[in-house]
């Protein structure tokens, strides 16, 4: 098979937060404090260094929590623990004392209330990554601040054609949401298929990265990791270490794949065994469609179908280049961004029956078609911050949207509700930016200089170094107040982000 190439690729982009330099020694505190809970959860066979472990124990799946007559109800503490990440003990930050939190398995149509419980040391609250949702009172909004020791009822409400797909939830309070993350904070929503897919097992894939210290704490970073945005010495799917997967030949598989990590980029191959893809975000396919690889930015999610065949293979993240900050750190702090081994999968034992075709879906609305009632430049930034001289490293970078960092008192862009616009994505900076927009879906309609031809629904484009995006956007069903940022969450959380009220 043939590498992939960067125009090639499939493409997904993420979203995130990012913490100011004190909060790593803020979140280290938290992590030591006394009153940390003794919990355990996480699963992992392998070691902390950057070789490729041998596979590990089996993979083993997070607690699901399925909605029932129309409505799930659960408590999410959120709070140190004891677990166990990468085949070490680790202290971590925690939902319900797992890392990842429970999967939550949702209809179109449901409502879900979740009573967030802040046993952290710090502010946090709650983000449904990838829901189409309200971002008003107390559904997806990123402007509530849960204190410590307190609690919060949020309430989301799916419409009714609410798309089917993999999304997932996380920590959003500004300056601490990469820390809180690379801690262990998240967990997946699946929205469940209007129709069956025939598969003979469905998983859940979690990826993470972390770094912990010699006595298993979650590691501060450094200003120069914030600002190139961090990748973990500890590369983790569902909290494990190169975990094994056991199929027989023939059976067909669904593998809900989600990027998880603050920073890193995912290239994935599972050389020997047919991969089909049924989507990515909230965007679906008419028909599966045959890939070799698969890009994953920070923040975005893969539907995949995988059809078995004898043999052991090794699900892969190859090294992906995104960029650097030239005279800082030549090609980049992580030239080898993704690289690791994140499952092996061992296919053995008779030949199971084929399974069913699987069902076609109608075409998405393509909004080329429509009327845009305005078109807009967003410029993603990177320059030098106060104290720094020829780029050196006696202050932050600054990172900017249109020239300005974030401030939750400006609204940045203003939209009339049920308009579609077209906004136009400029990276002036020599790293990659995953843009992320909550609530509303994107469409891709270019890709540096490339016009797409299929619908592709994304609610994170990733924006080249150098680079541009053209996206269309129908500003439907919900008004309110929201934000836009890069999805690498130490950019976010240093100012690269916006604020959207769409009225």
């Amino acid at each position: 098979m043939r590498p992939i190439s960067r125009r090639n690729a499939v493409l997904l982009g993420g979203l995130g937060t990012a913490a100011a330099v004190a909060g790593g020694a803020g979140l280290w505190w938290s992590l030591n404090s006394p009153q940390q809970p003794t919990a355990v959860g996480g699963n992992s066979g392998g070691n902390g260094g950057g070789a490729a472990p041998a596979p590990g124990a089996e993979l083993r799946d997070p607690a699901e929590l399925r909605s029932a007559n129309g409505r799930l109800e659960l408590t999410l503490d959120a709070a140190p623990g004891r677990v166990e990440l990468g085949g070490r003990q680790a202290r971590a930050l925690c939902y319900n004392g797992t890392v990842p939190g429970p999967t939550l398995r949702l209809r179109p149509g449901d409502e879900l209330n979740v009573r967030l419980v802040n046993g952290l040391n710090e502010p946090t609250n709650l983000h449904v990554h990838g829901l189409h949702v309200s971002p008003q009172a107390d559904a997806d909004n990123v402007f509530i601040a849960v204190l410590p020791g307190q609690g919060f009822d949020y309430r989301y409400r799916l419409p009714s054609d609410h798309p089917p797909g993999v999304y997932w939830y996380h920590p959003h309070h500004h300056g601490m949401v990469a820390d809180q993350i690379f801690a262990g904070l998240f967990g997946a929503i699946i929205v469940e298929d209007p129709e069956t897919i025939p598969v003979s097992t469905e998983r859940v894939l979690l990826v993470s990265d972390t770094t912990l210290d010699s006595a298993g704490n979650i590691a501060a970073v450094s200003p120069m990791e914030r600002m190139a945005g961090r990748e973990g010495e500890l590369l983790l799917l569902n909290g494990q270490s190169n975990p094994l997967l056991t199929a027989q030949p023939g059976t067909r598989e669904r593998w809900r794949i989600i990027n998880t990590c603050v920073g890193r980029f995912l290239r994935l191959r599972l050389d020997g065994q047919q991969l089909q893809l049924l989507g990515m975000d909230s965007g679906r396919s008419p028909e599966p469609e045959t890939v070799d690889e698969l890009l994953l930015a920070p923040g975005n999610r893969a539907d995949l179908l995988v059809t078995a065949a004898a043999g052991e293979a090794v699900l892969q993240a190859l090294p992906y280049d995104r960029g650097g900050m030239p005279g800082m750190m030549g090609q980049g702090l992580f030239p080898g961004s993704g690289a690791g081994a994140l499952a092996t999968f061992r296919v053995s034992g008779a030949s199971a029956t084929p399974p069913g075709a699987v069902m076609s879906r109608p075409a998405q609305e393509d909004l080329r078609t429509a009327a845009v009632a305005a078109r807009r430049q967003l410029v993603l930034s990177m320059g030098a911050g106060q104290g720094m001289r020829g780029g050196g490293m006696g202050g932050m970078m600054r990172f900017t949207i249109n020239g300005r960092e974030y401030s939750e008192a400006r609204t940045d862009t203003t939209v009339a509700a049920g308009t579609v616009e077209e906004w136009t994505l400029v990276n002036t900076s020599p790293m990659d930016h995953p843009f992320h927009l909550h609530v509303w879906p994107m469409q891709l309609i270019n890709d540096n200089g490339r016009a797409v031809g299929p619908v592709v629904m994304r609610d994170v484009v990733n924006v080249r170094a150098n680079g541009r995006a053209t996206v269309r956007i129908a500003f439907r069903d919900f008004s309110g107040r929201s934000v836009y940022h890069c999805h690498i969450l130490d950019h976010e959380d240093l100012g690269m982000m916006g604020v959207i009220e769409v009225r």
